[in-house]
């Protein structure tokens, strides 16, 4: 029996975030009924596939870590068997408010995929040095490639209609940013269209992520290196549609 258009699945991807994982879950959950969480244990070593059934989530287990982009390739290819006409992601660790849904989701009324952007006059998200520089970086190449002003494509708060979920299943590829910049560079050589939505970022509520001078100096370098492979083969994709 197909779907009402009205559902939509929420993909939370998660690794080892059994602290957090089942407040998440019962936030979205406590959002709207018409929302079906989807939590994808990546591979964890901690009690994340329970805490996340036990407030109510459906649970697929990855028997090994394989990367958010893998955990995300798993759920569109969930979401395109079982029929829903979107799909957005939420980060187990607190970062994306639930409440913020709702917005993003609206941004597929003009676009095939809609991002929750940080870095778009909302909140008080920041990231300094060379993480921020690669960031600018990303989006600016990224802008001109998809023609219309994104400021946050490393952004993983991002929601996709059935044509996105159509395109991902395809390709969403599993290394370093593939997740976030190679799958857009990607879909947009693909004829999808982009948008992004201002939202603003909570703290993560428990655990710290890993940024430090020497950390951002490597993802600086790692970006751009991720950027031009993205090009690449987005390009070629590209030519292979076209012919």
């Amino acid at each position: 029996m197909p779907l009402p258009p009205e559902r939509t699945l929420v993909i939370v991807p998660a690794w080892n975030e059994s602290r957090n994982v089942g407040n998440t879950v019962r936030e979205i959950l406590d959002q709207s009924a018409e929302y079906d969480v989807l939590v994808v244990d990546d591979g964890s070593t901690d009690g994340t596939a329970q805490f996340a059934r036990e407030a109510g989530a459906r649970v697929l287990v990855l028997p090994f870590n394989m990367g958010v982009g893998g955990a995300m390739r798993t759920g569109f290819t969930y979401a395109q068997r079982h029929g829903y006409h979107r799909a957005i992601q939420v980060d187990a660790d607190g970062q994306h408010n639930p409440r913020d849904i709702p917005d993003v989701i609206a941004g597929l009324s003009h676009a095939d995929i809609s991002i929750g952007a940080r870095f778009a006059d909302v909140g008080e998200y920041q990231a300094k040095g060379p993480r921020r520089w690669a960031m600018v970086f990303l989006a600016g190449v990224i802008s001109r490639v998809a023609r219309t002003r994104l400021t946050d494509v490393t952004s993983g708060f991002r929601a996709a209609n059935r044509r996105a979920i159509d395109q991902y299943v395809r390709y969403y590829p599993a290394e370093y940013l593939g997740d976030t910049v190679d799958s857009l560079v990607s879909a947009i050589h693909s004829g999808l269209t982009v948008t992004q939505v201002p939202v603003a970022m909570r703290a993560r509520a428990h655990g710290k992520p890993s940024q430090n001078p020497v950390g951002a100096t490597i993802y600086l370098l790692r970006s751009v290196f991720a950027l031009t492979l993205a090009l690449m083969r987005g390009r070629r994709r590209a030519g292979e549609v076209s012919a």
